[in-house]
């Protein structure tokens, strides 16, 4: 398990030189994972500093522990979401940090990990969430959600074009009998998409997949929700940095930035502002930060990621 968790952080330079980490500072790596970017701020943290790990997964928190260890009582790591960051660090006395890291790719543990069904690959029972503790799984969304829901879905979080046409397969096969496997899953899309674009748009339910792990684990409601209390939990100057993986993520995270940054709301043609709205602080990152291409050749599961930051005042 430890070794599976040991994979390279994507843009994990890019991450700890946009942090700036100060030898004192306290820092939050909101999505832990197995520890790379925890690490690394790790190693800048003289004996003052300190560094708060969460993670949902119970694998991520016992491989995490395990690879911080050295670090001793720089490192605190708590088993949440981190939509429940402000909350749980007020828990441990500590109202604010000078950095923050979101990193909200799968981590290849959970996509290689048979059992935990994300993806296509195996064949395994449809599971895909995060944190086990969860009762949702995709199971129950293949299964449970209408027929327009899950186009809904397919369309809006994959992003597929025969979004229509899977969801009015998924409907019918499991007319028939419950859908409970990946491999079973993965015949159906096979038999709604075209033969002429199975044999040149990759794997034919990577989207699919993408768009059920994305509602089973909420992903992008929690983004939406937690980025206003990330950056409220900012020192002056700290910053927030996050990789995403998806341009819907993306697109949330660009347009939050970009409203913090200016955040009025008076009409183009007034003159002056008087709605008083006062920026948070500044966008560090005009346009992402990209993986290179020697780290794209390493790491393929790099290629979507995009890295943006923004500093508080």
């Amino acid at each position: 398990m430890e070794m599976e968790f040991r994979h390279a952080s994507v843009l994990l330079n890019e991450t700890i030189d946009a942090l700036k980490v100060k030898p004192q500072g306290v820092y939050l790596d909101g999505t832990l994972g197995g520890g790379g970017h925890a690490c690394e701020v790790c190693k800048r943290l003289d004996d003052k500093g300190r560094l708060y790990g969460i993670d949902q997964d119970g694998a991520a928190i016992e491989a995490a522990g395990k690879r911080l260890g050295e670090f001793g009582q720089k490192v605190t790591i708590i088993r949440d979401n981190y939509c429940n960051a402000k909350e749980a660090l007020r828990e441990k006395g500590v109202e604010y940090v000078d950095g923050i890291v979101l990193d909200l790719g799968v981590s290849s543990y959970q996509l290689d990990t048979v059992e935990r069904g994300f993806t296509y690959k195996y064949d395994t029972p449809l599971d895909m969430r995060m944190d086990q503790r969860q009762e949702l799984t995709a199971r129950d969304i293949v299964n449970d959600y209408d027929e327009q829901m899950l186009y809904r879905i397919i369309r809006d979080y994959g992003e597929d074009q025969f979004a229509k046409n899977i969801a009015k397969h998924i409907v019918q096969a499991r007319a028939e009998k419950p859908v409970e496997t990946t491999f079973e899953l993965n015949e159906i899309i096979r038999a709604a998409v075209p033969a002429k674009m199975r044999a040149v748009g990759g794997h034919p339910s990577k989207r699919t997949f993408q768009a059920i792990r994305i509602e089973c684990n909420h992903e992008l409601d929690v983004l939406r929700s937690s980025l206003q209390d990330l950056i409220d939990l900012l020192n002056p100057e700290g910053r927030l940095c996050i990789v995403t993986f998806h341009s819907l993520e993306d697109r949330i995270v660009k347009n939050f930035f970009r409203e913090m940054e200016n955040p009025c709301t008076c009409p183009p043609e007034f003159p002056v502002c008087v709605c008083g709205k006062i920026p948070y602080g500044k966008v560090i990152s005009r346009k992402p930060i990209l993986p290179t291409q020697e780290e794209m050749e390493e790491n393929p599961r790099s290629k979507s990621a995009k890295l943006r930051v923004f500093e508080r005042f």
